[in-house]
């Protein structure tokens, strides 16, 4: 059962910023006081917002320490492992609780060694697996009741209390039957059920902190003239950063100097690197070729593009299917049925005067029984686990209804990039000019690249390397934006590889048989970079999106099933 808990706000500040509470299992919780989170007992996470005028928006951190978001994901991690802990240690101090209950005698067939304070043993294992197990079904319990809305927590929370307060009662009293066994059982049960739920909601969020993963931490902002390097945080609109090769864009923002090619695929689906020049625009979390680029920001924090997926994300995994939704009802009215049959049972018993430890035994196992385990517990772990196992299958699902109503689905609508193919280069045919061996067209390609960042250049060298070639020694390598790249290879011989353009500015003469070959494989969506050692064209090498080898198999299942299929894609016809 799900508490509907309204935001609110906080006015104090704390280094700048807006102080908040969040839970990191349940983010649309939050507090302005620190405690624990009302739906899985986990303690909430300080929030440092942005300082005024930052537009950062909340970031949410350990309280009393600064951290980014990798620290906040590792944060997550421990809370999840501080459950298995609770699981852990009660699940150890309830087997020797066991091992001298009753049940186990007629289980077993005998029962340890009995010895002096025994039961005041038992009393003591049995407070810790209470207090400190059980701790979190309390707190949980009271949330509930506060607002008016009594759940499983509840009802956990009522009947271990009762279960504990007369075993005490019975210990003290001197009478033999207590139920410490019975309540241990049950809070460690139901911690490792929690675990299990907590750990299964934190893997249907990977793709969320894949996401947060592409803005790098710090930024380098240029001002008067030098460099500086400082938290994305502290980002302003109109800061001028400094874009190295290979580093990531910290922001949303304008090419006012320099000239690159930014590979934008992870958020674009684009495989190929996209030429930047002075005016163009350039996203958060992109990845910097080999140039150098001047960024003015313009967008930071929850103004960027960046954040707008991760908000899509955030939103699928926070939406509920109408199964759940339909659940959470339910097991409002069965809690409020349990707990007035239990409270009938006790009754009962007490008037029929068969005993209190017979009565409360009743109320108690009427009370487990009776929670709605299923509906509280097993439906979101199954909805969690669900969207889990399409997350890893590559399936991103904006809302959980949308799995009650797949089995419907008569057409699925492929992505190219990223989902048919894999997202990144690889090389299909070496061409060769007369004369010239397809080996040592590839081998001066590579050379040239070896050390190139760029993804073209990176598939060219990987292919070399397949094949085991050998690459001679590069040196005044030459980046040439949006066309490629030149060196000199071995002995003083200059090499051109890139597009026609690039061999043109290098006055290298294209043959038309070259030409019209290459312009069959770009009509069909592939890449070709010319390859040119000594003033003469030597070859050519044809590159494409590189296929994923399941898709064939994945395609081909669905049409037999009688699902139609078709591609999304932004290449041309031919493709």
């Amino acid at each position: 059962m799900e508490c509907h808990h309204h935001e609110t706000r906080a006015e104090g500040r704390a280094g700048g910023g807006t102080v908040l509470y969040t839970c990191p299992m349940h983010p649309e919780i939050v507090r302005e006081r620190p405690g624990l989170c009302p739906d899985c007992g986990m303690n909430l996470l300080r929030v440092q917002t942005a300082k005024a005028g930052s537009q950062n928006g909340p970031r949410a951190e350990p309280a009393g320490r600064e951290t980014n978001h990798t620290t906040h994901d590792k944060h997550e991690g421990h809370r999840t492992a501080d459950f298995l802990k609770k699981f852990l240690v009660s699940l150890v101090l309830t087997l020797p609780i066991l091992a001298y209950s009753e049940l186990f005698e007629k289980v077993a067939g005998f029962q340890p060694p009995d010895f002096w304070g025994r039961p005041y043993a038992v009393a003591i294992l049995g407070s810790v697996v209470f207090f400190y197990g059980g701790f979190v079904f309390l707190a949980g319990a009271y949330r509930e009741l506060r607002a008016r809305l009594p759940g499983m927590m509840t009802l956990i929370a009522i009947a271990v209390s009762a279960a504990y307060l007369y075993s005490v009662f019975a210990v003290f009293a001197g009478r033999p039957h207590t139920l410490f066994w019975e309540l241990a059982t049950l809070i460690s049960i139901m911690l490792l059920g929690h675990f299990l739920e907590m750990r299964a909601v934190q893997g249907a969020r990977g793709a969320l902190r894949e996401l947060a993963k592409l803005l790098p931490d710090e930024a380098e902002v240029v001002a008067g003239g030098t460099t500086k390097k400082i938290s994305v945080t502290e980002l302003s609109e109109g800061d001028t950063v400094l874009i190295r090769p290979g580093g990531r864009v910290p922001a949303d923002g304008e090419v006012i100097e320099g000239q690159s090619e930014v590979n934008e695929s992870l958020l674009t689906g684009e495989s190929k690197p996209v030429g930047k020049k002075k005016g163009d625009k350039v996203i958060a979390g992109a990845v910097n070729g080999d140039g150098s680029l001047f960024v003015r920001v313009m967008g930071i924090g929850e103004r960027t593009f960046l954040a707008g997926v991760m908000r899509l994300v955030a939103e699928a995994e926070g939406s509920k299917s109408r199964l759940q939704l339909l659940s959470d009802k339910a097991a409002f009215y069965l809690t409020i049925i349990a707990l007035s049959a239990g409270g009938l049972t006790l009754a009962a018993w007490l008037a029929a005067r068969a005993g209190a430890v017979f009565a409360v035994e009743r109320f108690v196992a009427v009370l487990v029984v009776a929670c709605p385990h299923a509906l509280g517990l097993a439906i979101p772990l199954v909805a969690s686990i669900s969207t889990t196992l399409a997350a890893r299958h590559g399936f991103l699902v904006r809302r959980r209804m949308a799995l009650e109503t797949a089995r419907r689905i008569d057409v699925v609508l492929f992505d190219k990039t990223g989902t048919l193919t894999k997202g990144e280069f690889g090389v299909e045919v070496v061409v060769p000019a007369v004369g010239a061996a397809e080996g040592s067209v590839l081998s001066l390609a590579a050379s040239v690249n070896r050390h190139s960042e760029h993804p073209i250049g990176k598939a060219i060298v990987g292919e070399a390397e397949k094949r085991k070639l050998l690459l001679a020694e590069a040196s005044r390598f030459e980046r040439l934006p949006g066309k490629g790249a030149r060196a000199i290879v071995g002995r003083g011989r200059e090499v051109v590889v890139g597009s026609e353009a690039a061999l043109a500015d290098a006055r290298v003469f294209v043959p038309a048989e070259f030409d019209s070959r290459a312009a069959a494989f770009a009509r069909e969506g592939k890449t070709v970079v010319f390859v040119a050692a000594g003033g003469e064209t030597v070859g050519f090498i044809v590159l494409a999106d590189v296929i994923r080898p399941e898709s064939y198999e994945a395609v081909s299942a669905l049409k037999r099933s009688g699902v139609r299929t078709a591609m999304i894609t932004g290449d041309s016809d031919d493709v």
